[in-house]
C-alpha cells in the first residue's frame, strides 16, 4: 500500500511547483502556469548563456587566490547530495594517506543559505553538519566567495578551498568542479529554471571535470547505465563516478544510536524540508521499516514548538514506532525537540537518519584527479 495512504502530507510551495512543473498538476490553471514558466525560461537562458560567454572569454575576470580551489557543485536546483560529497572530499583531502601533505588545511566555503548563526556558534543546515561532520575544518560562510576566499586564506592560513554549491559562482577561479547529479532526477525535467529544474544548460557540464552520480541504487541498472552515456557524450573527458547514500544508523535525542538492522519492520513517521524528499522517503523503506506517513516542508523549513507537536500528534494516531527525519532538518528541529521535551509534550521519541557517500565504481578514478589537482598547489610530505 502507498504512503500516501497512511500519510497527512504537508503540502507546500516547493513541492507544488515541483507538480506543476512535472507535469503532474492537470487542468486549464496548470497550463498556463506552465507556459507562463516557458516564457520566463526563455529571458532566463540568454542571461545565464551571456554570463558564461563573458567568464569563458575572460570578459568577466575570475579571481585567482594563493590555494587550492575545488568546487562541489551542481546544474539543477534542489537536493543532489552535495554535502555528503563535500564531507567525502574533505576527509579525503585530509586523512588518505596518499593525499595529506605536510600543510593541507583544508577550509569549506559557503554561501549560508538561509543559515542563521546563533549565540552557541552552531549553524543550521548544511554549514552545521560541515561542523559536526568536519570538526577541524574552518567553516567559512559568505555569499561573496572571493571574500570568503580571503577569509580562509588570511585569518586561517588555509592551503586548500572546498567550496561548496560553487558552480555557478564563476568569479572565484577553481581548480577543479566535481559536479552531483541526482540519479533520480539528473536533469531536472529537461528545462531550464524556472519552467524546469535546470540553472544552466547541461552543456555546461563541459566545464566539469568530474560528475559523482548519487542515488544509483534508486534507479535500475539500464537507466543507470544511460545516464552515464548521456553523461560522457556531453564531455568524455570527465571522470563519472556512482555512488549512494548509505544509511549508518538512527540517532536519538540522547545520542543513542539505533543500528539500521533494528529500524527493520518498525513503523516510521518521516518528515523533512530537502530537495529531494522522495529520495529520504524510498531509503527509510529500503531499510525494511514501515512508512506509517509523512510530513514535506519546503527546503531549509525551519520548525517551531507547534511543528514538533502536530508531528508527534500525527505520528501517534498512525501508530509509529519512531519519528525520523535528515540530519539536514535535525540540525534545526533539536533545539526546539528538548524544549518540547522538557515540557513533557513528545511522546514519541524523534531521531535522524545519518548516511555517508559509498562509491559504487570511480573512486579510484576521482582520487587520482585531486590528487593530481593538488600537486604543485601545495607542498607534498
Amino acid at each position: 500500500m502507498s504512503s500516501e495512504v497512511y500519510s497527512k502530507e504537508t503540502m507546500n510551495y516547493e513541492q507544488s511547483y515541483r507538480r506543476l512543473i512535472s507535469g503532474q498538476s492537470s487542468g486549464s490553471g496548470a497550463s498556463i502556469l506552465r507556459f507562463l514558466l516557458a516564457a520566463g525560461a526563455i529571458g532566463y537562458w540568454p542571461v545565464v548563456r551571456l554570463r558564461n560567454l563573458l567568464y569563458s572569454t575572460r570578459l568577466l575576470k575570475a579571481h585567482h587566490v594563493d590555494a587550492a580551489v575545488i568546487c562541489v557543485g551542481n546544474i539543477t536546483v534542489g537536493g543532489t547530495g552535495k554535502t555528503p560529497l563535500v564531507v567525502w572530499l574533505y576527509n579525503l583531502i585530509t586523512q588518505n594517506s596518499k593525499l595529506k601533505t605536510q600543510d593541507c588545511r583544508c577550509a569549506i566555503l559557503t554561501r549560508g543559505y538561509k543559515a542563521r548563526a546563533h549565540e552557541n556558534a552552531d549553524f543550521e543546515d548544511e554549514i552545521a553538519i560541515f561542523a559536526e561532520s568536519c570538526p577541524e575544518a574552518e567553516v567559512i560562510v559568505n555569499p561573496d566567495r572571493v571574500a570568503g576566499a580571503a577569509e580562509a586564506i588570511n585569518k586561517y592560513a588555509a592551503k586548500v578551498l572546498i567550496m561548496d554549491d560553487g558552480f555557478q559562482h564563476r568569479r572565484l577561479a577553481r581548480d577543479l568542479d566535481i559536479i552531483a547529479i541526482d540519479a533520480t532526477l539528473p536533469f531536472g525535467y529537461g528545462r531550464l529554471f524556472p519552467s524546469g529544474l535546470l540553472r544552466e544548460p547541461v552543456t555546461s557540464l563541459n566545464r566539469a571535470r568530474a560528475v559523482v552520480i548519487t542515488r544509483c541504487d534508486q534507479i535500475d541498472e539500464g537507466e543507470l547505465n544511460e545516464l552515464e552515456n548521456k553523461l560522457l557524450a556531453i564531455n568524455p573527458n570527465m571522470v563519472v563516478a556512482r555512488s549512494v547514500h548509505a544509511a549508518l544508523y538512527a540517532e536519538l535525542a540522547n545520542n543513542e544510536k539505533i543500528n539500521v538492522e533494528q529500524l527493520k519492520g518498525k513503523k516510521i513517521f518521516a518528515f523533512c524540508g530537502i530537495g529531494n524528499p522522495d529520495a529520504f522517503l524510498k531509503t527509510i523503506r529500503t531499510l525494511g521499516a514501515k512508512l506509517a506517513g509523512s510530513n514535506i516542508y519546503d527546503d531549509h523549513y525551519h520548525y517551531t514548538d507547534a511543528c514538533l507537536a502536530e508531528i508527534s500528534e500525527q505520528a501517534e494516531e498512525l501508530g509509529a514506532d519512531l519519528i525520523l527525519t535528515t540530519q539536514k532538518d535535525w540540525t534545526k528541529v533539536i533545539s526546539n525537540y528538548k524544549s518540547q521535551i522538557s515540557n513533557y509534550k513528545l511522546s514519541l521519541p524523534f531521531a535522524y537518519l545519518a548516511i555517508e557517500i559509498r562509491f559504487l565504481s570511480g573512486e579510484d578514478k576521482l582520487t587520482v584527479l585531486i590528487k593530481d589537482t593538488l600537486a604543485g598547489k601545495i607542498v607534498a610530505k
